[in-house]
């Protein structure tokens, strides 16, 4: 096969792979009486934009700056309760998992050693 239908095929399956993971993840906004209670939320929100923002267009001058905003706003969705995570079974778990190696393995690498 060519490789561009290789790293097609491993696209593809990374995709069903998240598919199958964020089924069973909620992003939730709610309503807080008290301004403190948003911090989190709107530190994460800001935190998340500057990491992206960061990686995406000054890649070379940030470093790994981007990197650490990124992990700072992903720790404060969940401090903030803005993710509910619902049970999953164990198939799902599996086919998900499988999916996501397989296609990372195939998008870089282009085979896949069983």
């Amino acid at each position: 096969m060519s490789r561009l239908l290789i790293r097609l095929i491993g696209l593809i399956l990374i995709f069903i792979g998240l598919y199958f993971f964020g089924q069973n993840i909620i992003f939730v906004s709610g309503y807080y009486s008290y301004f403190y209670r948003t911090l989190p939320a709107t530190a994460s929100v800001f935190a998340t934009m500057i990491g992206v923002f960061a990686l995406v267009f000054f890649r070379r001058e940030t470093g790994n700056l981007g990197w650490i905003f990124l992990g700072i706003g992903i720790v404060l969705v969940f401090l903030s309760g803005g993710v509910i995570l619902k049970p999953t079974s164990l198939w799902d778990f599996i086919i998900s998992f499988a999916a996501l190696a397989s296609g990372y393995k195939l998008l870089n690498e282009g085979r896949i050693n069983f």
